[in-house]
């Protein structure tokens, strides 16, 4: 067995017997599990570092439409995934300050690989994604624009993450 493949399985054993557990000890294991997911090719940010700053960020969510439309983050520009397209910020200038989402961090992080390789230059991933955004008690919005407590979890296994919010599957 190959020493990462067995400090991942180790890694994923201790998250999910800490599934029962509270507070800070949640936010530890999510921080564990997401070193582990994440290739750190891009840069990273905080969601605290995010709401720090005086910059006036332009969200890009690259989650699927039936995500995004449970909730968002507010006036973010929906890029999708599976069918990612540039489409969606043809007028947002290259040299904008991006921070790209999904529910972790993963997916953005590939999707903001790919905005970096067509020219993008400030652009991040958002650590911990619309989860931890969520769980750092900042508003989500639905399609109507009305603050709404629920946050698409993807499914069983990432909805653990999801520790302030409504989970809808």
């Amino acid at each position: 067995m190959k020493p990462l493949f067995h400090k991942s399985i180790v890694i994923l054993f201790l998250i999910l017997v800490s599934g029962s557990s509270y507070g800070q000890v949640k936010n530890k294991s999510f921080n564990i599990f997401l070193k582990t997911i994440l290739t750190n090719k891009v840069k990273h940010v905080s969601v605290e570092e995010v709401n720090k700053s005086k910059v006036n960020y332009t969200f890009v969510d690259a989650r699927e439409a039936n995500e995004y439309n449970v909730s968002h983050l507010k006036n973010s520009v929906f890029v999708g995934y599976n069918n990612f397209s540039m489409e969606g910020l043809k007028d947002i200038p290259k040299n904008t300050p991006i921070i790209v989402y999904c529910s972790v961090g993963k997916r953005s992080e590939n999707i903001t690989a790919k905005l970096k390789e067509n020219g993008y230059i400030n652009v991040s991933n958002l650590y911990g994604g619309i989860f931890e955004w969520v769980n750092e008690d900042h508003p989500v919005f639905d399609l109507q624009n009305k603050q709404t407590m629920n946050v698409h979890a993807f499914n069983k296994f990432w909805g653990r993450f999801i520790y302030k919010g409504i989970r809808v599957y």
